[in-house]
């Protein structure tokens, strides 16, 4: 089953140092869970303050800067992976540098047939 990590934390939680320490520590967790035939997909995100919310209401489409809920944590980036259940999920959740810090919510994705693979 696959399964997304969601990855939250204060966007100024980490300093520079810090932040490419933890995308080293984030690559090598994916090679490792590469290695065992579990990984899928990962990549942090930029900032909030370049996020874009667009919602469609009555037909117009409104489009606004930065994320449209406020929060402490901020969605920072993701694993996407393969798990036989949720236990192994959680295992590889655990994991993520930032799971130090902030928190990782684990998700079941619902797989719809006739979409593109990755």
């Amino acid at each position: 089953m696959k399964y997304m990590l969601l990855i939250y934390g204060d966007e100024q939680a980490l300093t520079e140092t810090e932040r490419k320490d933890c995308y080293v520590e984030s690559t090598q967790l994916a090679h490792d869970i590469k290695a065992n035939g579990q990984y899928v997909a990962a990549n942090p995100l930029h900032p909030t303050a370049m996020a874009t919310s667009v919602r469609v209401r009555d037909g117009k489409r409104l489009v606004t800067d930065g994320p449209f809920a406020e929060t402490r944590e901020q969605l920072g980036g993701y694993f996407r992976i393969d798990a036989k259940n949720l236990d192994e999920a959680i295992a590889i959740a655990a994991r993520i540098p930032m799971a130090r810090k902030g928190t990782v919510e684990v998700r079941p994705v619902i797989e719809i047939p006739g979409l593109p693979n990755t």
